[in-house]
């Protein structure tokens, strides 16, 4: 008994360093008392507790970040990494959140409301369904799912261990699958895109966990740092190494949106609600980017020579897939799910290069894409007809003539995506060709501009589409929307055109942040 005694005493709590990890804590408290809101409170207060629960948990995670600027260090039992680009590419994200959340709370735009099902269980086109609708029912359980998916994404750059890395990649996965299913329009459209988009992330979940399995099984060690060092040491076998290497990679490279691992893009876009779609082109992929990018360069840096290879052709793919695809597309929506998996390849592009250079220029386009693309959603909302939102590239002929301010907003993010200059997109791309080209990987850096010339065109398609055709008569309107999304449509344009202007305080910003800490 003594023994057992003295065994129990032995053991020491785990250090956990509050202060390093108060944004994310702050988001999962959020989403906790947003899961009490839902039970508790009346329905008719739900809604403007929530909004402001959320927009202020984001607000007050983001000045924390701002305040941890200069901190590198290890929490968590060195299981959460703080450093330049885990804290860089969670201000992003919590910026690109709060506009995010905004489109998610307008309920001005939809005739019926807001843009999600009254309740998501009830059946499309049954008799629940019609009576939910009639009575106005809202929805306000995205509120804490958001909420939730954002803390996942904050954690999932800062993981400096595999595990932790998968279980953040799960929490900012599940609530997406639900949230992809709510759209109020086109219930079966959305439902489709959910199931589609769980099962295949759901495979690669298990390719990243048979992946972790196997490196776990290669270094004795899940922590980055120490499969690093088994790699420089050489202990196991390198047959086991690659294969683990190349089936963890294979889950990064599905939430990116990277060739092959593309198919769920187009469809998943097109059917979620589109608040959904502009979140997730923007802040999942953001989040996904930081951790290829910490376990490529921290955990796997010493194998450069193998996977640098892997990451040329999957670039090239990417770029060519994405660019030449979208030419085929009639919809807005898939037409820009196409540009965000050519912009995964241009971000690529900047990641074969490793050095600090190409960090801190795959950090720099990330925030500009982020602000691009969730300004161009909310524009994407705002177009109407009698069915919802009208996404077809044929109703959007003569739209300048019918709202010249939406159609010039529009026109500015899509010169942004065409890196035209004096737009963010310009500078991004700049960058990122810049940092490969002295990095030695001119050859695609060549691949890269041709497919941006490519791209270029069918941006360019919709903007003559706008100006230069006649409107139908039956054809859609444009909603006005709310303070809200006219906010978030507003800073994204401001900061598009900011970034272009003077983009210098944030690339230096961004050469600050490219030293991870080991």
């Amino acid at each position: 008994m003594t023994a057992l005694t003295r065994q129990v005493t032995e053991i020491q709590s785990p250090t956990i360093e509050y202060g390093l990890l108060a944004p994310m804590l702050v988001v999962f408290g959020a989403a906790v008392l947003g899961v009490l809101v839902e039970a508790f409170l009346p329905r008719r207060v739900r809604y403007p507790v929530q909004v402001v629960l959320s927009l202020g948990a984001l607000a007050v995670a983001l000045g924390m970040v701002v305040t941890l600027a200069d901190r590198v260090e290890v929490a968590a039992e060195g299981s959460v990494a703080i450093d330049g680009p885990t804290l860089f590419i969670q201000g992003t994200v919590l910026a690109l959140s709060l506009l995010s959340v905004l489109l998610f709370a307008e309920r001005r735009v939809d005739p019926g409301g807001d843009a999600f099902a009254s309740a998501a269980s009830s059946l499309p086109g049954s008799e629940d369904e019609r009576t939910l609708t009639a009575q106005r029912v809202q929805q306000t359980e995205v509120y804490p799912l958001v909420m939730f998916s954002i803390g996942g994404m904050l954690l999932f750059p800062a993981s400096n261990d595999l595990l932790t890395m998968f279980v953040a990649l799960e929490v900012l996965s599940f609530p997406l699958y639900l949230l992809c299913g709510m759209a109020r329009r086109r219930r079966l459209l959305s439902q489709e895109a959910a199931v589609k988009y769980f099962l295949l992330g759901s495979f690669s979940s298990a390719f990243f966990i048979y992946g972790v399995a196997l490196l776990y099984g290669y270094a004795g060690s899940v922590r980055l740092s120490d499969i690093d060092r088994a790699v420089s040491e050489q202990v196991g076998s390198e047959g086991l190494l690659l294969a683990g290497v190349a089936l963890l990679t294979v889950g990064l490279l599905f939430k990116i949106a990277a060739v092959p691992f593309h198919a769920w893009t187009p469809d998943v876009y097109q059917g979620a609600p589109t608040p959904v779609t502009g979140f997730m082109a923007a802040c999942t992929k953001i989040a996904a980017f930081g951790a290829l990018l910490r376990v490529l360069y921290v955990g796997l840096g010493g194998l450069r020579l193998d996977w640098q290879p892997l990451l040329w052709a999957i670039a090239i793919l990417t770029m060519v897939v994405g660019a030449v695809v979208a030419l085929t597309q009639s919809d807005v929506k898939r037409m820009l799910a196409y540009s965000s998996i050519a912009h995964a390849g241009f971000v690529l592009t900047g990641m074969v290069v490793v050095e600090p250079a190409g960090i801190s220029s795959v950090l720099f386009y990330l925030a500009a894409y982020g602000f691009a693309t969730v300004g161009a959603f909310a524009v994407v909302s705002l177009v109407r007809d009698a069915g919802g939102e009208a996404t077809h590239l044929s109703r959007w002929a003569g739209l300048a003539k019918r709202s010249p301010l939406v159609a010039g907003v529009f026109t500015l993010f899509l010169l942004a995506f065409a890196g035209i200059p004096l737009t963010s997109g310009f500078v991004g791309k700049l960058v990122v060709f810049l940092a490969a080209w002295q990095g030695g990987a001119w050859p695609l850096v060549l691949v890269a501009v041709l497919a941006s010339a490519v791209a270029a065109f069918f941006y360019v398609r919709v903007i003559v589409l706008m100006y230069f055709s006649e409107p139908a008569p039956e054809g859609p309107t444009v909603a006005v929307p709310s303070p809200l999304t006219a906010a978030a449509i507003g800073l994204g344009a401001l900061v598009t055109v900011g970034l272009g202007v003077a983009p210098a305080p944030l690339l230096t910003l961004a050469e600050q942040a490219a030293v991870f800490v080991r």
